[in-house]
């Protein structure tokens, strides 16, 4: 991607008070976009997080700004929340001198499914693909339902490419539910990667007990060793449970192609 230097990146997480693991990414991922000097400003704002929403525009001082959601799917917070909050008025916003320019979220990007078969085969290295199941591991509820879509379509996509002998979107509120993950996988050895922009208190408390590798919910991810301990034997058979998703280091390349398809979309010269 050739560089914006005349332009700001605004990276929007959802940040949280209670998990201190939330925007971690989204702070890693602007800083490697930083470090590769990209463009001439790289910022971050979030939902429940310092610096808001309602202020991260007035810290920007480059009039052309993209702002990109670190967030896996189109849903509540992209389509109402972010653009209330920054006061867009669609894709492209002309306000105050500034020309903002808004992104689809990360997760979009066809290169997840790269990302999910990378994170898959780093925590299960040597373990053969045709003696494994691999469940991608949405939350899955009624008050979004595109989040469910987004992991069954990863799912599927990765079922077409062959390299598994399964492949499953399985969920936590729905079915069919992570928790059956014992009579839903069939193979010897049983890859678990959720489908998550962060190790919050889904993927490093919820999944883990309902998986059985956890008893009772525990610290926050960056305390203890949940993603350290593979594989977990379990009943006879392999079980390797890799971090979020959206914590994978090649996120950044993700967020720049997000970025290089907005403007090709819009007919935009980088």
């Amino acid at each position: 991607m050739p560089g914006r230097r005349d332009s700001a990146l605004v990276l929007v997480g959802h940040g949280s008070t209670l998990n201190p693991d939330s925007s971690a990414p989204t702070f890693q991922h602007a800083a490697e976009i930083m470090r590769r000097r990209l463009f001439g400003e790289v910022h971050c704002a979030f939902w429940k997080e310092e610096p808001s929403l309602r202020e991260i525009l007035r810290m920007v001082e480059r009039d052309d700004v993209y702002v990109v959601p670190n967030f896996i799917s189109e849903g509540y917070f992209t389509e109402i929340v972010i653009p209330r909050e920054l006061e867009l008025s669609g894709s492209i916003t002309r306000r105050s001198g500034k020309i903002i320019k808004y992104c689809e979220p990360v997760g979009n990007d066809p290169r997840m499914i790269d990302l999910l078969l990378h994170r898959a085969t780093e925590v299960a290295a040597g373990i053969g693909p045709e003696r494994t199941s691999l469940l991608i591991v949405g939350h899955g509820t009624h008050l979004n339902e595109k989040s469910a879509e987004a992991a069954k379509a990863r799912a599927s996509a990765i079922r077409e490419r062959g390299p598994y002998a399964e492949v499953f979107a399985a969920y936590m509120e729905e079915p069919p539910f992570i928790a059956d993950w014992r009579k839903n996988t069939s193979q010897p050895n049983v890859v678990v990667v959720p489908f998550f922009i962060a190790d919050g208190l889904h993927s490093y408390q919820d999944i883990p007990v309902l998986l059985g590798i956890e008893a009772a919910p525990t610290a926050a991810a960056s305390q203890q060793e949940v993603f350290r301990r593979n594989p977990y034997h379990l009943d006879g058979r392999d079980l390797y449970y890799a971090s979020a998703i959206g914590t994978e280091p090649l996120m950044a390349e993700v967020i720049v192609d997000t970025i290089d398809r907005f403007d090709q979309r819009h007919g935009l010269a980088a």
